[in-house]
């Protein structure tokens, strides 16, 4: 995140410096004029709280008389007005010089809570391999909020990557429902990297039981595990067929349904097999 908290932003530079921006954290744009003398009493206002959140939000500052090109854009029938600009869009405005504390109460309805910074300081340093520290982070933020789907998830990987396989799968188990939903897809392929061995041990296993059906679902399950999901398909639907609805079966499966929803449960290769999975279980 820039450490920049305050810029001037003028028609030819907004689009890179509030528009983009605002992705990436809330950006304020407050329109004023020099000869506005409420625009003095809030600008300062703006100002102090900008540099006290200490670069969680951007203060966007646009002279509307030299900017016309924005003051045409917001439509701005009065100043100073103030929008809030997030994901590039307007979520919320006011006009006139509001009293700090009511300004204060504004600002914190559009900030990220302590939970998203907590998870962004997790991912940042997710993307540098910082394991352990990661997890500290997360741990804090599942302190405050222990259902929270998307720390249990990274968690989870954490604790997958440690080798701590019962762990990972106890913390994607506390996952919510709603969060569940959500998080689909990510939840899959991590389920079934924690469900598979090696693909050349398997493989081996495999060939010198070639009768063994569970020997064929840990193979398919570590095919999963590495990507190669329309070959685990073909090795679980040929397990279904040789034991339907019961013991191996049942779990060749369920391992289907885990992979429509990793690759996608509209894709073309899901709707092939759950086609074919379907033509096994009701002939």
């Amino acid at each position: 995140m820039s450490d920049r908290t305050i810029i001037d932003a003028t028609d030819a530079n907004f689009q890179a410096e509030v528009i983009e921006e605002s992705h990436r954290r809330p950006v304020v744009v407050d329109l004023w004029a020099p000869w506005c003398g409420p625009c003095r009493v809030l600008g300062p206002i703006l100002e102090r709280l900008a540099e006290e959140h200490a670069g969680r939000f951007l203060l966007a500052k646009v002279n509307v008389d030299e900017n016309p090109g924005l003051a045409h854009a917001f439509q701005v029938r009065g100043i100073p007005t103030v929008h809030a600009v997030v994901n590039g869009k307007v979520v919320d405005s006011f006009t006139g010089a509001l009293p700090e504390i009511q300004v204060r109460a504004w600002l914190e309805g559009i900030l990220p809570g302590p939970e998203v910074e907590l998870l962004e300081r997790a991912d940042a340093l997710l993307e540098k391999d910082d394991w352990a520290r990661a997890k500290e982070i997360l741990g804090e933020l599942l302190e405050r909020k222990p259902r929270h789907g998307d720390a249990l998830l990274r968690m989870a990987r954490i604790l997958a990557a440690e080798g701590k396989v019962d762990e990972a799968e106890r913390s994607l188990d506390l996952i919510l429902p709603d969060d569940a939903e959500r998080l689909e897809k990510e939840i899959a392929v991590l389920r079934l990297k924690l469900s598979g061995d090696g693909v050349e041990e398997a493989e081996r296993r495999a060939r010198e039981n070639p009768d063994d059906l569970e020997a064929r679902l840990a193979l398919g399950k570590a095919l999963a595990a590495a990507e190669q999901y329309e070959r685990a398909l073909e090795i679980f639907l040929d397990v279904l067929r040789k034991s339907p609805r019961v013991g191996p079966g049942e779990e060749a499966r369920k391992a289907m349904v885990e992979i429509f929803g990793a690759i996608g449960a509209r894709s073309e290769l899901a709707d092939r097999y759950r086609a074919l999975m379907a033509a096994e279980l009701y002939k």
